[in-house]
């Protein structure tokens, strides 16, 4: 009888050679994103002993959207135009697109914007393995590949979650189908990048939750509770909701402003001083910046939600609302990190009114949130067992799939494509060709209706 190696030599030769590609890879989306974690540092530090810094994000709003007019070239697509690159070749991804991405994410947290991280390491993991495919010369196929593993080490690199970045760059592509042709590179990549950010220094958050999970049935220890399971089912209905309002949010509020204000200049103005407005009726700069520790004593942050009392009952609204103005007005940042906040501080308050453990319900508000919003509820539950530990991976699960069910066709990304439906009663398979953003076409429909009538009135 042979050996399998013998019979598939050309899978052993794909394995070494794949190998060999995604080192640049893991070396350079590693290193930069070691330099952008560092960057972002040090502008939220800025910021914080420096809040008057806020009065200026009008204006570096206005240098973010002339850079992006004048030297981005299809650069603005972002995390779309990576993952419609994947689907089906077109323009390709300009290598601008990573250093571009990188400084003015740090602007925006510098100046007081609410965003996050991950779409800026994933558009310079996207960038720089475009770049290295045209160097390499490779074929179609190989260059979606590499893109892919792009993905996966730019994820796994800025959070430190190398499982979660590779199965986040399959998943995310479809909703409810996964293609394992790239998990190869695109695991390789994740590790090995993680291991090059981490080597440079970059710092990742590590959180703990301390709750005792065992219980009893029938005189005997087991490991779920069946009273905390229905709270955690209740609880992830509002976190699905959550991250579909998110994203409708988002995208409703850039239909808006480019309905009624038009001019790219004006928006990130207008949404700048709709932030500094905010603010400063809140009080407190709590909800501005990346939010991961609190900016001063007493403060909210997603660190806070884990601990009773660390977040307001209104904390995932505010943070929501603001992320949505930021992102949509123009300013350059993640998503999922504010989704981290809006998760972990809801968690907080739903446990308060459950009366659940307060840093397992924050925990999985930070999972089913994201996994809602991105419809990744794959990835978001091995991202539990990578921060949390695997002793809560039931909950985990449970908690990101019913987020997940909750969440409708719709999510963050715009590209992203429907292969089989979430309806639990027919479960269709699609041919994958319809976008997320399809489905919205008819609500921005109405908005085209509405900048027409404005005009009519103003004639």
């Amino acid at each position: 009888m042979s050996h399998p190696l013998s019979r598939n030599p050309q899978n052993l030769y794909q394995v070494l050679r794949w190998s060999l590609l995604v080192l640049p890879v893991a070396l350079l989306v590693g290193s930069f994103n070691a330099f952008f974690l560092w960057l972002l540092s040090e502008a939220t530090l800025a910021r914080i002993d420096n809040p008057w810094l806020i009065y200026l994000l009008p204006i570096s709003g206005l240098a973010i959207v002339y850079s992006y007019r004048n030297w981005g070239k299809n650069s603005a697509g972002g995390n779309n135009l990576i993952m419609d690159e994947i689907h089906q070749a077109g323009e390709g991804v300009p290598v601008r697109m990573g250093p571009l991405v990188l400084f003015t994410t740090v602007i925006t947290h510098l100046f007081g914007g609410s965003a996050g991280r991950e779409g800026t390491a994933v558009q310079i993991g996207g960038a720089t393995t475009d770049w290295l495919s045209k160097v390499f010369k490779l074929s179609e196929q190989d260059r979606k590949m590499m893109l892919t593993a792009g993905v996966a080490a730019g994820f796994a690199s800025i959070f430190g979650t190398p499982f979660t970045g590779a199965i986040f760059a399959l998943e995310v592509l479809f909703i409810g189908r996964i293609k394992f042709n790239a998990i190869i590179p695109a695991l390789l990549a994740a590790i090995l990048a993680n291991v090059v950010a981490s080597a440079w220094g970059a710092h990742h958050t590590h959180y703990l939750i301390s709750f005792d999970q065992v219980s009893t049935l029938f005189g005997h220890n087991i490991d779920i509770d069946i009273v905390l399971m229905g709270k955690v089912i209740i609880a992830s209905v509002g976190f699905g909701l959550a991250g579909y309002l998110f994203g409708e949010l988002t995208h409703g509020l850039k239909d808006l402003f480019n309905a009624v204000l038009k001019n790219p200049y004006l928006i990130v103005v207008v949404g700048g001083v709709i932030v500094i407005i905010l603010a400063q009726l809140l009080g407190n700069y709590d909800y501005i910046g990346i939010g991961v520790y609190p900016s001063r004593e007493g403060g909210v942050s997603i660190t806070s939600a884990f601990s009773a009392g660390g977040a307001e009952w209104y904390s995932w609204i505010v943070k929501l609302l603001l992320t949505a103005i930021t992102l949509a007005a123009g300013y350059k940042g993640g998503e999922v990190t504010p989704l981290f906040f809006v998760g972990a501080t809801l968690g907080n308050f739903l446990a308060w009114v459950m009366g659940a453990p307060v840093d397992l319900f924050a925990a999985l508000g930070f999972l089913a949130v994201f996994a809602a919003a991105t419809n990744t509820p794959l990835a978001c539950t091995i991202m539990g067992v990578e921060l949390f530990g695997g002793e809560y991976l039931p909950y985990f699960a449970l908690a990101c799939y019913t987020a997940y069910y909750f969440s409708g066709h719709t999510g963050i990304y715009s590209s992203q494509r429907v292969a089989v439906s979430k309806t639990l009663k027919h479960g269709r398979d699609h041919d994958g060709s319809n976008k997320i953003g399809s489905y919205r076409e008819h609500k921005s429909s109405h908005l085209k209706r509405l900048s027409k009538t404005l005009a009519n009135r103003k004639k």
